[in-house]
């Protein structure tokens, strides 16, 4: 069923990266306007006075519905959901046992994967004129990173989704990662290849990409 159009005052800013995808795919995913700011993180639109004045951190992505203001994609992603999800597009988990086991796993890809390893590579890799060459803190960071991919293997034995048999922000969040790991060349394990492909086929995520790449 396709997402019904719903009516917010939604602004993005951000795009480029796999922080703002998350939240440009959640809205695809929920069927909503919004209105994109395509601004890098490093191209010094971020240190503007304007967007300095809105987000203080100077990071993307940002998010406006309204007077409320956000930043941290998890926070974003969670209040789009909360507030616009319904049955045919994503839902909030409906008990606190269900919202703990989202926790953790939101915790577990954004906190080993994202920050802990990928991004290392990335600091120390493309970014690594910038941040400087560091080879055993790249080579320890993929180790690292295999490391995770197999418990996220295990845990996605005879399973379709992170979390029961529904596709939620867990997954959007995995997927961002796994496309790192992807475009970084590591090793990653048959079941996880075949879970990234079946979801990236979907039509909500093709359509993000494809804005997500304005920047």
């Amino acid at each position: 069923m396709e997402p019904k159009q719903q009516e917010s005052k939604l602004t993005f800013w951000g795009a480029g990266t796999a922080r703002t995808l998350r939240p440009i795919w959640v809205a695809e995913e929920l069927g909503l306007t919004y209105q994109l700011n395509p601004i890098g993180p490093r191209t010094g639109e971020t240190q503007t006075k304007q967007y300095t004045d809105l987000n203080p951190k100077q990071k993307v992505p940002f998010c406006e519905d309204g007077d409320l203001k956000l930043s941290e994609t998890i926070a974003i992603s969670r209040y789009l959901i909360s507030k616009y999800g319904s049955a045919d597009t994503l839902i909030s988990p409906h008990t606190i046992e269900e919202r703990a086991k989202e926790d953790e796993w939101l915790a577990f890809i954004y906190g080993e994967l994202d920050e802990t390893s990928l991004y290392v590579m990335r600091r120390h890799g493309a970014l690594a004129h910038i941040y400087g060459e560091a080879p055993t803190a790249l080579e320890a960071a993929e180790e690292y990173v295999k490391k995770q991919l197999n418990v996220i293997n295990m845990h996605l034995q005879n399973r379709d989704y992170i979390l029961n048999d529904n596709f939620t922000l867990s997954d959007i969040f995995l997927i961002t990662c796994l496309n790192w790991v992807k475009a970084y060349g590591i090793d990653t394990p048959n079941i996880l290849q075949e879970y990234r492909s079946r979801i990236v086929s979907r039509e909500a995520y093709i359509k993000a990409m494809e804005i997500n790449q304005q920047s």
